[in-house]
């Protein structure tokens, strides 16, 4: 009896042991992985692929689930997504500020401090007279009462819409023309090739940039909220599960720039993603090191960016 009872004891000292290792084995593989939210702009495309191949050669285990920007930060909130590297402010503030008093999300960095999205016109546009939004109006024929935008449900094209709406800068009859953001740029390109009045939404960093002249028309009555920033938003559950991702997050800080010929190697040149990404890390060590700084490998071994030198060489 007292053998079978010894055996029974240590046949469930076994299984809880199993059970307990088990339950480890799961918790570590959970702390090692990190998953992005890409809505789906080129710019926060390249950056997250970026931050992912760090985290892949510091030992992390990344995905990327690419959707609206909407849907990408309810699944920040909800805790289905870690990070999302595309937080627009303040054309995203409704949102994001309900989100932030609810306490469901934290913005972990400006990863952009020096950004911009507005209305743009071509050069040639702006020294004939359109400085302003204000300015619009004079000129109704010459931009055929349109202002060009991106995918319905972007935060600027709602701005615009409502500026309309409301006939702020009287812009009462003009139309908002939603597009795809390839589709906006390429009849913008067209009209600009022409040397014909066009008004579109522009934003920097991004190709158009480098690509086209452009001016970012001033907005005296400041329907754009100000000066633009992109931030990091993170859950908050994750930020105390991963705090040596968060510092990496924190720390990730991109000059607009930067950025800018991101986007332009990746979505004007069509190069693929992945080697967009490999190839500037690989050109970019000192900056990445200063992303890494204090930031450690998953299994806490070494610093992260010895890891990624070794990664990256050759």
């Amino acid at each position: 009896m007292r053998f079978k009872t010894f055996s029974t004891l240590l046949s469930i000292s076994l299984s809880i042991a199993l059970f307990l290792s088990l339950g480890t084995a799961a918790s570590a593989a959970e702390t090692t992985t990190v998953k992005f939210g890409n809505p789906p702009w080129p710019g926060v495309t390249v950056k997250t692929a970026v931050a992912r191949q760090l985290l892949d050669a510091a030992g992390y285990t990344t995905s990327t689930t690419s959707a609206g920007w909407i849907i990408c930060l309810q699944g920040v909130a909800g805790g289905k997504l870690d990070a999302d590297l595309g937080i627009w402010l303040p054309a995203e503030r409704d949102t994001v500020n309900a989100l932030l008093k609810s306490g469901k999300i934290k913005l972990v960095a400006t990863n952009i401090a020096d950004a911009k999205y507005s209305i743009v016109v071509p050069e040639y546009v702006w020294k004939a007279g359109v400085h302003s939004i204000a300015d619009l109006h004079k000129y109704p024929q010459k931009f055929d009462r349109k202002i060009y935008g991106i995918e319905s449900g972007a935060a600027g094209n709602g701005i615009v819409a409502t500026a309309i709406k409301k006939n702020t800068y009287d812009l009462k009859g003009w139309e908002l023309v939603p597009s795809s953001t390839a589709g906006m740029l390429s009849q913008a390109g067209r009209a600009i090739n022409k040397h014909e009045w066009i008004a579109f939404l522009g934003w920097k960093p991004h190709w158009m940039n480098i690509k086209y002249k452009l001016r970012y028309l001033e907005d005296p009555k400041n329907i754009w909220g100000g000066t633009s920033t992109v931030h990091t938003a993170a859950n908050p559950d994750f930020i105390k599960r991963q705090p040596n991702v968060a510092r990496f997050l924190h720390q990730m800080i991109v000059p607009a720039a930067t950025q800018s010929h991101w986007i332009y190697d990746y979505s004007y040149k069509k190069t693929p993603v992945d080697a967009v990404a490999k190839d500037w890390i690989k050109g970019h060590i000192g900056l990445v090191a200063k992303w890494l700084e204090g930031v450690r490998t998953a299994d806490g071994s070494q610093p992260a960016i010895d890891a990624v030198k070794a990664a990256f060489a050759g």
